[in-house]
């Protein structure tokens, strides 16, 4: 793969006014439905040839032949993905505009949730069951209005193609570039998820975070076993566990505010062969999502240690981590980027479009973006019944109508061109928090 375009284009420096900038927003809908087809074509290529995290060399070839063919300056960033980008006519604010790439490890069959799918995979046991096909679609479409409109806009367009978002291993490699080696100060940050419970042509944009937090875990104790007839003189992982477990269940009503949500739970438990024999190990995975890392999330993960080494020092046993993590932040929506969205939603396509929705507990590594970055996560719709569109995300019958990521595509164009044209200053602090660390945030 080239690693990089140089994009060679002058431009006159004509001034968007707010007239001319209504005018685009008004024409943003129709324009994104003049490329509908090419659109249409490029989700359903990648979703026929999906490929997983970290393993997507193909879908990287394919974005940069598509970015080279709109005349989109662009670089590939090793181990974490593609960094391209468009220059307006003048010096002004820059934006990222970011969609994740990389499909799941899930059979897909002939059908959704009621009709024949209008493409299907053609790797056995590899699946776009979140949507990613959708986002790379979305992103290139709105990508390429953005270029050919460049002489009338100011400020510079930043796409981000993230590899391995569901790992959420390779973003770092994407930030450090961004951070340490690009020179460009970034003002804002966007993005957008399909998602199988709005329906198609409607957009949401959460005024809270719309995405959870959380943290995996994966946990051996090592005990002492022996024979069934004599705990006594066992060390038992399960009584250990067991006491561990009923503590965990308490320690969410004891460290955390019945205003914040958080969930915890065990999905993988394994221990002992024979039933008169009291094993040497156990070994307990799952996770634990929330909304809030500051007021929920942090203290739980430092409380859930606590009471694991209590629980194994009073059984006589230890404890290995073997997967752990510093928890991922929840998504974080500025409320003047959440402003700036429903404004342009509104302004190009109606006040109508803007949809009702719950925050979705699953979690996202665009929280670290939004971390840095003063940003917004939209949701799109996807959802139509009378297509078989509506099975969750992450099962074989997830699908997507191919109709909403129209309104995807051009609510991502309104919102670049009006943070562009926007000259009020953001609240916005980074953590304190070493950028080295809060890199490694992840589930």
């Amino acid at each position: 793969m080239p690693l990089i375009m140089y994009q060679k284009s002058v431009n006159a420096n004509i001034p968007m006014t707010g007239a001319s900038q209504h005018r685009m927003l008004k024409s943003v809908l129709q324009t994104v439905q003049q490329e509908q087809a090419e659109l249409t074509a490029i989700r359903r290529h990648c979703h026929e040839y999906p490929e997983l995290s970290c393993q997507e060399t193909q879908t990287l070839a394919y974005i940069q032949d598509k970015l080279t063919a709109c005349g989109i300056a662009h670089r590939y960033v090793e181990n974490g993905g593609i960094i391209a980008w468009i220059d307006g006519n003048a010096a002004g604010r820059t934006l990222l505009l970011r969609a994740d790439i990389d499909a799941l490890p899930i059979e897909e069959g002939e059908t959704n949730l009621s009709c024949t799918r209008v493409c299907r995979s053609h790797n056995p046991g590899v699946m776009h069951a979140c949507g990613h096909d959708g986002h790379i679609a979305m992103l290139l479409t709105a990508g390429k209005i953005l270029q050919q409109w460049r002489s009338s806009w100011q400020g510079r367009i930043i796409l981000m193609f993230e590899q391995g978002e569901e790992e959420s291993g390779p973003l770092p490699y994407l930030l450090r570039f961004l951070e340490k080696e690009s020179g460009w100060h970034i003002d804002g940050c966007y993005a957008t998820h399909v998602r199988w419970d709005i329906p198609t042509g409607k957009i949401s944009v959460c005024h809270e975070a719309p995405m959870a937090g959380g943290f995996g875990f994966e946990i051996k104790i090592k005990g002492h076993g022996g024979h069934g007839s004599r705990p006594d003189l066992a060390q038992s992982p399960i009584d250990c566990f067991h006491s561990f477990y009923s503590d965990l269940q308490a320690l969410r009503m004891r460290t955390v505010s019945p205003l914040n949500g958080l969930t915890v739970s065990i999905g993988s438990l394994h221990s002992g062969t024979t039933l008169n024999v009291i094993p040497d190990e156990l070994t307990f995975s799952g996770t634990s999502r929330f909304f809030s890392y500051d007021h929920a999330g942090k203290r739980f993960y430092e409380e859930f240690l606590h009471i694991l080494k209590n629980a194994c020092d009073t059984y006589q046993c230890t404890y290995e981590i073997k997967h752990m993590l510093k928890p991922l932040f929840e998504v974080h929506n500025n409320p003047h980027c959440v402003a700036l969205a429903e404004q342009a939603i509104t302004e190009s396509l109606g006040q109508h479009t803007l949809y009702h929705c719950t925050p979705w507990m699953a979690s996202e590594s665009f929280a670290i973006t939004t971390r840095l970055y003063p940003g917004v996560l939209t949701f799109t719709g996807i959802a139509n019944p009378a297509k078989g569109c509506g099975g969750n995300h992450h099962t074989p019958e997830f699908d997507l109508d191919e109709d909403g990521l129209v309104y995807g595509a051009a609510a991502c164009v309104s919102y670049a061109l009006t943070f562009l044209a926007d000259k009020t200053p953001i609240n916005f602090t980074r953590p304190d928090e070493p950028f080295e660390e809060l890199i490694q945030h992840n589930i």
